[in-house]
């Protein structure tokens, strides 16, 4: 996926929020690695139906639903790190990577096969056993990133809608989807043709509305790309209608990116100005020094920059009236892409530079 001034690198896991206000962070009464949010008055929960919110599908609920705990994945890649680490004697290391393996994160579906769909049935199945919420990312778009380090995504249109029925059947219980990142920016920016912009926001109006069908706890955020990308709000906003932004639960910003969440947060309600009012999501993960300075080559502002730092913890208690929640959407510790110093193709975990942003 191209990224650079206005473009941000979405991770390719094929399994696949900054400290808000009122974190409860899990305590030894607690399941292991979970964490739990404690909403205000005017907070999200998904675990209502979406006509209690303003948006359909939203997260939006009353007090008396205060508290949203978030699945955190045994199975991920930080987690086979820490117990490598620990195997190996290695303790300070491993208690370093738990600073991401203990957090909720988003699993990244990436692909067509029908192993994926498996796997996010199991994942959403995990989730309600346990009583929590998972966040899902779904990024397989025909002409994904328009050729850049995660090109991909699904043959045609009618992979695409297969591959949506396929996942809005596994989404039996709550969750979070944050859909298709980089995909409306892209196409705002004019890397398709008139007809495959049009085929675009026609798949992901497809893909808001299967994926609400399935589960009234299910809450789909449409991405929107970041602050440093597409800068005429009013522009985006026209694109995000055009795929039934209007249908969704809000948008996502900062999907594998590093702006600060205050400048997500005046984009946002930017943004939101000319959608009457839509909510949004914020990825925090790899945000808590900001974006990177930009060097001689381009991707030294995007492709595992150094220097950046895990952002604020996951959190549906934002503390903000438009912010639905803070999620770590990239998984900290996987490539951008391979662009040097070791680095493994986009979407691989990259110990090293796990190790930097936990730091």
């Amino acid at each position: 996926m191209r990224v650079g001034p206005r473009y941000v690198l979405a991770a390719v896991a094929l399994v696949a929020v900054a400290a808000g206000v009122g974190l409860a962070v899990s305590r030894s009464s607690d399941p292991p690695g979970s964490v739990t949010v404690t909403l205000p008055s005017a907070a999200p929960s998904p675990s209502v139906s979406p006509s209690a919110s303003p948006v359909p599908g939203g997260m939006q609920t009353s007090s008396s639903q205060a508290a949203i705990p978030l699945y955190v994945d045994p199975s991920g890649a930080a987690a086979q790190q820490v117990r490598d680490y620990q195997a190996a004697g290695q303790t300070a290391l491993a208690e370093s990577i738990r600073k991401i393996a203990d957090r909720p994160v988003a699993t990244w579906f990436a692909d067509s096969s029908t192993g994926g769909v498996d796997r996010a049935r199991a994942l959403v199945a995990a989730a309600a056993q346990a009583g929590r919420v998972p966040v899902l990312t779904l990024y397989n778009i025909p002409h994904r990133d328009c050729s850049g380090q995660s090109a991909g995504g699904a043959a045609s249109a009618a992979e695409y809608r297969g591959w949506i029925d396929g996942m809005a059947g596994a989404l039996t219980g709550r969750a979070i989807v944050i859909l298709e990142p980089d995909a409306m920016p892209h196409a705002v920016e004019d890397c398709l043709d008139d007809a495959g912009r049009t085929e675009r926001y026609q798949l992901l109006g497809y893909a808001i509305d299967r994926l609400r069908a399935a589960h009234e706890g299910v809450s789909v955020y449409l991405d929107a790309g970041n602050p440093s990308w597409i800068t005429d709000t009013g522009r985006l906003a026209g694109a995000l209608r055009a795929a039934g932004i209007e249908r969704a639960a809000g948008f996502s910003l900062n999907v594998a990116n590093f702006e600060t969440t205050e400048a997500n947060i005046r984009y946002g309600t930017e943004l939101s100005g000319h959608l009457n009012g839509a909510r949004f999501v914020i990825d925090t993960s790899r945000n808590g020094n900001g974006p990177a300075d930009r060097g001689a080559n381009d991707h030294d502002h995007w492709c595992n920059p150094a220097g950046r730092k895990l952002g604020d913890l996951p959190t549906t208690s934002t503390g903000v009236p438009l912010a639905d929640a803070y999620l770590w959407i990239k998984r900290p510790g996987e490539s951008d892409g391979a662009c040097g110093d070791g680095a493994p193709p986009a979407g691989q975990w990259f110990a090293d530079y796990a190790l930097a942003l936990a730091g």
